[in-house]
């Protein structure tokens, strides 16, 4: 029950700070995968990126400001080469963790890219897709502050 409470708090906390610092800023809507207009509303219709089957299964519109997300076909094939970065950050970070901080060694380090990168493939999928989204829109306080669309 004690930890379940921790956790319960450290996550409001986080999202808190997360809110007050930096909602308005692009790095708000990335983090959180917020609509990138508003940062109200979640793009995805899955909170949980480790539900596979709706990994990427995303709103057609933001709930709060209807804005639309997908502005052309195929638009987030754009997102493949962002992934392919994020993914080369998150392989490099295992393996510097792994090799020079533990101290393992080179076949250590490769299992650890291995390893790093298949599980953390929802979240690389899903940060990638935030990151491309938010070159193209920008926030606005109006469309934030202005009621729900489906209330």
């Amino acid at each position: 029950m004690v930890t379940r409470v921790t956790y319960s708090f450290l996550r409001n906390s986080y999202f808190y700070i997360m809110k007050k610092l930096l909602q308005g800023n692009p790095l708000y809507s990335i983090f959180t995968g917020t609509c990138p207009v508003c940062q109200k509303a979640s793009m995805y219709e899955t909170k949980n990126p480790y539900k596979l089957s709706e990994t990427l299964k995303m709103h057609e519109r933001c709930p709060h400001c209807d804005t639309k997300f997908k502005i052309e076909p195929s638009f987030f094939y754009g997102a493949m080469y962002v992934s392919y970065g994020v993914g080369i950050a998150f392989a490099v970070a295992a393996f510097v963790i792994t090799h020079f901080f533990i101290g393992g060694g080179l076949v250590a380090g490769f299992l650890a890219i291995i390893g790093t990168v298949l599980i953390f493939a929802p979240i690389i999928m899903r940060l990638s897709r935030n990151i491309w989204i938010n070159f193209f829109f920008d926030y606005n306080s109006k469309k934030a502050e202005s009621p729900s669309k489906t209330s």
